[in-house]
């Protein structure tokens, strides 16, 4: 299971790195950051199909967790396409943690706002126009 793998992540799985990870590169899009995790880690072996303890009764069947090299305490719950050898990262679960996220839910809701102005970059400027 440790040759080479494509990777793809969802939205579901940035928004979960974002609130309780946080980049360590600095990109405005992290989904490559997070590819490089998974398959980094895949590479390494570190792949289960048995859930981190504490998400047994919501694991859903059929995904594979593959445990990041960075920090240890992540988990990536993945599908895995073995035929055409794709992952795809749903989710992330962290192992028990003690004290608050790394990232501070103030920084997140800011990431959402700019998120939406990339699917619409007039929209800033018109809802300011159509104000005043």
């Amino acid at each position: 299971m440790t040759r080479g793998i494509t990777v793809a992540v969802t939205d579901h799985a940035v928004e979960r790195f974002r609130q309780r990870v946080g980049t360590r590169v600095g990109g405005f899009d992290i989904r490559p950051e997070i590819a490089g995790r998974v398959s980094e880690a895949w590479s390494a072996g570190r792949v289960s199909e048995t859930p981190p303890p504490g998400a047994s009764e919501t694991a859903a069947r059929g995904s594979v967790y593959v445990r990041d090299l960075v920090d240890r305490g992540v988990v990536f719950v993945c599908r895995h396409d073995r035929p055409v050898r794709e992952l795809l990262v749903i989710t992330l679960w962290e192992d028990d943690r003690y004290g608050r996220p790394r990232v501070d839910q103030r920084f997140t809701d800011a990431l959402k706002q700019d998120d939406a102005a990339l699917v619409d970059p007039g929209r800033r400027w018109r809802e300011r126009r159509d104000r005043g």
